[in-house]
């Protein structure tokens, strides 16, 4: 959001509308638009502070313990908010994870986030995470994950689980290039919705996944919210596997 400076209106109208209809966690970083998504979100949700989940995210190369201070400050102050309910580093670079720790636990002890995370760690990634002092007070992973890129499965996945760790699934809808025929539309014509809300809908059915589609404009928000109230049944989910079918081996973890 925030890099087409004539969608501005339609993104501060479909953020409010999220949060009216009780759509609440919000997730940016500094990386979006440099900035300036975390600028229109103060515009747009300043006076709701008090209902949001705000989440952002580090650039690895601001992540030495004193950079990902300063990253976050700069952070806080262009969302005109005095926390960050989650602050992730957004992927693994260069700055050793002992330094990146260190600066989010000084982060956390003076108050200016909540809980603090990790995003495109892969399984190897996470265990060396935990392995540094004070890593494993590491809140959640946030990983490329729908129902055509089920690689987390294998391994990843039944990681966090294990340790009681929620999974945040980025791009749940393969930012609008699912299949436009097969098992999606088919199941999305009996419940009356778009193969876009069922594969959102499988993924709200998983237990311990927090889904985070991007929703640019008040129609994108409705449709999202509407998967909220899709069940699917054993029968659909068994389909659903067979055409888009889970892990047999492990896969390298995917980004975009």
């Amino acid at each position: 959001m925030a890099e087409v400076h004539g969608k501005r209106a339609q993104e501060i109208e479909a953020l409010r509308l999220g949060v009216e209809l009780g759509m609440t966690l919000i997730d940016t970083a500094e990386m979006y638009g440099e900035g300036a998504s975390e600028e229109l979100i103060a515009e747009a949700l300043g006076p709701e502070r008090d209902r949001l989940f705000l989440v952002s995210k580090v650039y690895p190369h601001n992540a030495s313990r004193r950079g990902v201070v300063e990253a976050c400050e700069r952070s806080l102050k262009r969302l005109k908010a005095d926390h960050l309910d989650l602050y992730l580093l957004h992927w693994r670079g260069s700055v050793p994870l002992e330094e990146t720790v260190a600066g989010f636990e000084e982060l956390r002890r003076s108050g200016k986030i909540r809980h603090w995370g990790v995003s495109n760690f892969d399984t190897d990634d996470m265990e060396e995470l935990f392995d540094v002092e004070g890593g494993t007070n590491c809140a959640t992973n946030q990983v490329l994950y729908n129902v055509t890129r089920r690689g987390p499965e294998y391994d990843l996945i039944p990681w966090m689980i294990e340790r009681r760790m929620p999974l945040m699934a980025y791009s749940p809808i393969e930012q609008g290039r699912l299949p436009k025929a097969g098992i999606l539309p088919i199941i999305g014509r009996h419940h009356g919705a778009s193969p876009y809300q069922i594969a959102l809908a499988w993924l709200l059915q998983k237990p311990g996944i927090i889904a985070i589609p991007k929703a640019s404009s008040p129609a994108h928000v409705r449709d999202n919210q509407r998967a909220l109230e899709i069940q699917l049944s054993p029968e659909e989910l068994n389909a659903i596997d067979a055409e888009f079918p889970p892990p047999k081996r492990k896969r390298p973890l995917e980004m975009i």
